[in-house]
């Protein structure tokens, strides 16, 4: 067992700023309101940091998970943090306090403190027990990837004001390994309002791990170009606008790959249940893919997708999508905005399926994946919940089953 630190001793919990791709998820995640950002770093408060590790799964490149031994007195101040640019090295401590030192390469148990009850993951936090092992952060900000520009297209109605491109980028002969269910990072070009280099921005993959074209060293990504915030306050996406402008031939500076839990399973006849919302749709699209790529080998299990968006001319892949096989997948499309037509959410349809999504509940082969905005998620786990108390079971065991066996997984923003 580990003994506890020297009280003037404090293991502080530090954000790699050269790692993260500030994609908010562990802020999101904090349930004591600790981490912190501002244009430039994503920080962890030592003051309120209780080292309850709620943060660290769910990072999609590990950049949350760094520590350092020091004085208390000592401790890295929030602006510290928010100023640098790389992480500064350990500081060594006074010998006579060195020597009483414990476990300085593991949380000694006197501070892993509980996360709070009121607190609850909504999904899993390890991937799937058959997933492929993935390969994560092979390039950085300090050594990025050059990907070239091989297709752009927009793939919802010229009529809409949803403007959305799938994007085909090539990596040649350079090695660039990928699952379903990562994602990447892009560096546009220029400068930030303080003249620092844009940060990277997270895209996830809509192609399968085999490429966007089975066979070659490429992968495919879903954009929406961001003109307005949630709030319809006008907004120029950097990096959307960016990849959504781009040309066959263009170079991209690219990082990652990211992710290592919102994986798919690996196993034969594994069923996924797959909710999503707009470009949510990307590792949807990827997932769909590969097991479109192995119909007739018999190792499909069942496909069911929640699809929502406003109306049907603003679905990314809406035509390819229908031309899919029903008995391949089970296509429920939820359109908000769709003239003549009941606004419908995702979990209105979840509702309305209840008997098939219950039947999927009760394999264990079943995975869960949601994807889109944060709002969705509220509305998907009362969904499913009622779902499931229909046939009088209890939720709340099933939830805790399902995100324990890494088989209930969010990716929202």
């Amino acid at each position: 067992m580990n003994a506890p630190l020297p009280s003037e001793v404090l293991k502080q919990h530090l954000i790699d700023p050269e790692i993260c791709i500030r994609c908010n998820t562990c802020e999101e995640t904090c349930p004591i309101g600790a981490i912190t950002h501002d244009s430039n770093n994503y920080v962890v408060d030592a003051a309120i940091c209780n080292s309850c590790m709620a943060c660290v799964p769910p990072c999609p490149t590990g950049s949350i998970d760094n520590w350092r031994l020091m004085l208390r007195v000592e401790a890295y101040s929030v602006q510290e943090q928010l100023g640098w640019d790389e992480l500064p090295k350990e500081k060594e401590l006074p010998d006579a306090i060195a020597e009483t030192s414990v476990a300085i390469d593991t949380l000694p148990d006197a501070v892993s403190a509980a996360v709070p009850a009121a607190f609850t993951v909504p999904g899993s936090s390890v991937p799937p027990w058959s997933a492929a092992h993935p390969y994560v952060n092979l390039y950085t900000h300090k050594a990025p990837m050059t990907a070239t520009v091989v297709g752009n297209y927009r793939v919802t109605g010229a009529d809409t004001e949803s403007d959305i491109h799938h994007i085909v980028l090539d990596f040649g002969e350079l090695p660039f390994p990928v699952l379903e269910g990562q994602s990447i990072g892009i560096l546009p070009p220029g400068s930030d309002a303080q003249g620092r280099p844009q940060h990277a921005r997270q895209y996830s993959l809509a192609s399968p791990r085999d490429g966007e074209r089975a066979g070659y060293n490429n992968l495919s990504l879903t954009v929406k170009r961001v003109t307005e915030d949630h709030g319809g306050t006008a907004a120029h996406g950097v990096c959307s606008n960016y990849l959504c402008d781009l040309a066959k031939n263009d170079t991209v500076q690219v990082i990652g790959p990211f992710g290592h839990t919102f994986l798919m399973p690996n196993h034969a006849r594994a069923n996924l249940i797959m909710i999503c919302t707009g470009t949510g749709s990307a590792p949807m699209r990827a997932m769909t893919e590969r097991f479109r790529r192995r119909i007739g080998t018999g190792e499909n299990g069942k496909l069911m997708l929640f699809f929502g968006a406003r109306t049907e001319r603003e679905l990314p892949y809406f035509g390819p999508l229908m031309k899919l096989p029903r008995d391949f997948i089970d296509i429920n499309l939820a359109l908000s905005r769709e003239p003549g037509q009941p606004k419908r959410y995702v979990q209105d349809l979840i509702r309305e399926r209840a008997p098939q999504v219950r039947e999927l509940l009760s394999d264990r082969n079943t995975c869960i994946y949601v994807c889109g905005l944060k709002g969705m998620e509220v509305g998907v786990l009362d969904a499913l919940r009622e779902v499931t108390m229909q046939s009088g079971q209890d939720w709340s065991i099933l939830h805790d089953v399902l995100r324990r066996e890494g088989r209930l997984h969010f990716e929202t923003y």
